[in-house]
């Protein structure tokens, strides 16, 4: 787990996650590493997972934002069109 970004309205944090053994069926393939994004909107108190193809945007925002060094309220506000996906009410961070 990585803290990408927290700000007053924001978390980001990055997970990875290596597939273990007894989860792949053939012992000759290679292990994979599964990753996805988190992302809290602290105002409204709602998090999504973001995993997939949805990663993969995500990911292709932040390899973006590497190369132009965007504004903090550029930032947020590609958050918050990812935070309108956010269902699951935060219980414990």
């Amino acid at each position: 787990m990585n803290t990408l970004y927290d700000s007053e309205y924001f978390i980001v944090v990055h997970m990875m996650t290596a597939l273990l053994d007894s989860e792949v069926s053939d012992p000759a393939a290679p292990k994979l590493t599964r990753h996805g994004f988190e992302i809290v909107d602290k105002r409204s108190g709602r998090e999504v997972y973001l995993e997939g193809g949805w990663a993969e945007l995500f990911q292709q925002h932040i390899s973006a934002w590497h190369e132009n060094s965007p504004s903090q309220e550029e930032v947020e506000d590609t958050l918050s069109r990812f935070a309108e996906l956010a269902q699951t009410t935060v219980t414990l961070h």
